[in-house]
């Protein structure tokens, strides 16, 4: 059996095994079998990141660059995304299992972010303010934050670390990237493009291992100013608790339990497709999945059938092939714990309409796949309405009337997204209006674009991803008073 292939941090724009030499094993999703070593980091080259990324940041070439400059090399950034975007997704599909076909395209897409936090990046202004003191000028600068900590999750790695490292880079920050232990190596990968694309040493790091022991070092260091943390609600909580001890700026994008709202004037055959989009992307695998389906009760029954009929011909099987549409769980824990909460929606009285157990299919080999499963009978304190599965499991809740869905979508401690299925204008505005949701979709599920903010309500988190307020979260204000 050939050895499996090494996998070195970014320091400092050095390739680095960890200083205590130990590595661990990244897994395919698809085969069940480990593909890939990493650097097993620790305290130690946390603190050799933050330290050349507050080098890059206090001297050196980046400092010095204007801020068009910066935009020029996060263009440059961009074109060389789209050049390796194929074989970037073919990585990130290995390492998670996520579809080709979504993983493709997402990565063909990536660019986009480096192309418009580039445009912004020499539009950082600050303003003139006519105060009431006479002789004296006050201005504003919008000045970078210093060193970043992001932190990322393994459902979409590339994606969702340049939703914080494109507009740290425009703001003149440096940063230290942690991504998930379980797909670190497209991130390293990616890395090569940073090298490539002439960035100075030190101002991207990125530092591979566990939580407890690279994570929460990397969040309590002293030359750490800002975390940018996307995953779970439990791994929020520890980041805030730790970063306040240091009253460090913090922005979270945490777990959602997204309801999703069909109306009994909305286009059934557009509202199916989009719920089960919704839900069964990514194996369920996104914080904004739209696990639960509110339906209203006059077609609760006929819809229910439909979207039964639509979801029992799903093709399951390797996430390399095209035509696939539901992959692998990306990791053993996870796909555990999803059928650990079905187990628990079934004792709870929750009626399987489909799904509900692993698949047995020829097709899904050795890997950790799941029959994509429809609760019917749901209410909305099961706690398979209630938490987070973060797996291809859908609640169908009925509801009479407007008043009661809106009572129901936001009876919840999340607040990340929502979709709307309806032909009213009117209904359309007033419900988006009511929901509390950081976005909320109408007629549509899963739509982002490069200049729209993205963030959650309630336990789903604060602070925002993307567009222009995502440059807010990594700069500082500073007044400047001059007497005349």
């Amino acid at each position: 059996m050939p050895e499996l292939p090494h996998h070195r941090m970014f320091i400092g724009g050095e390739w680095l095994a960890a200083k205590s030499g130990e590595w661990f094993e990244s897994y395919d999703p698809y085969a069940g079998k480990p593909w890939a070593l990493v650097a097993r980091g620790g305290p130690a080259d946390v603190d050799a990141a933050a330290s050349a990324a507050h080098a890059a940041f206090t001297s050196g070439d980046w400092p010095k660059l204007k801020p068009t400059q910066r935009s020029v090399l996060l263009r440059r950034l961009g074109d060389l995304v789209a050049r390796d975007a194929e074989k970037l997704a073919a990585i990130e599909v290995r390492d998670n299992g996520k579809l080709i076909a979504e993983m493709g395209a997402q990565l063909r897409y990536l660019p986009q972010w480096y192309y418009y936090y580039g445009g912004l990046a020499d539009k950082i202004e600050g303003s003139v303010i006519p105060i009431d003191k006479a002789d004296v000028f006050n201005f504003t600068r919008h000045e970078p934050v210093g060193v970043v900590a992001a932190i990322t999750p393994w459902n979409s790695p590339l994606l969702l670390t340049s939703w914080k490292l494109a507009p740290a880079l425009a703001a003149g920050c440096t940063i230290v990237v942690k991504p998930s232990e379980h797909t670190s190596v497209s991130m390293l990968e990616f890395c090569k493009l940073i090298e490539e694309a002439g960035f100075p040493k030190g101002v991207v790091n990125v530092v591979t291992g566990f939580g407890n022991e690279v994570g929460e070092p990397l969040v309590a260091h002293p030359k750490v100013s800002k975390i940018a943390f996307t995953g779970g609600e439990m791994g929020g909580q520890k980041v805030y608790e730790l970063a306040a001890k240091g009253l460090k700026k913090v922005t979270l994008e945490l777990g959602g339990k997204s309801p999703n709202i069909v109306f009994d004037d909305a286009n059934l055959d557009d509202a199916v497709k989009g719920v089960i989009s919704g839900i069964f992307a990514a194996t369920g695998q996104t914080c904004i999945a739209g696990s639960r389906l509110l339906v209203h009760q006059s077609i609760h029954n006929s819809f229910s059938d439909r979207l039964v009929a639509m979801a029992s011909t799903a093709r399951m099987g390797n996430p390399m092939n095209s035509d696939t549409q539901v992959g692998p769980v990306t990791t053993r824990p996870q796909y555990e714990k999803i059928l650990n909460y079905i187990g628990i929606a079934q004792k709870e009285g929750a009626q399987l309409a489909l799904g509900g157990k692993p698949a047995a299919r020829p097709e899904c080999g050795e890997g950790w796949f799941i029959e994509p499963t429809i609760f019917s009978g749901v209410n909305n304190q099961m706690r398979i309405a209630r938490e987070e599965v973060f797996g291809p499991v859908l609640s169908i809740i009925p509801f009479r009337d407007d008043d009661e869905a809106i009572a129901i979508a936001n009876d919840s401690p999340y607040g990340l997204a929502a979709g709307v299925w309806t032909t009213s204008m009117k209904r359309a505005i007033r419900t988006s209006e009511r929901l509390e949701a950081g976005s909320v979709w109408v007629n549509t599920y899963n739509a982002f674009d490069s200049g729209t903010p993205f963030g959650g309500y309630k336990q789903s988190g604060f602070g925002r991803d993307l567009g222009s307020y995502a440059l807010e979260q990594y700069t500082n204000v500073k007044s400047v008073w001059v007497s005349l």
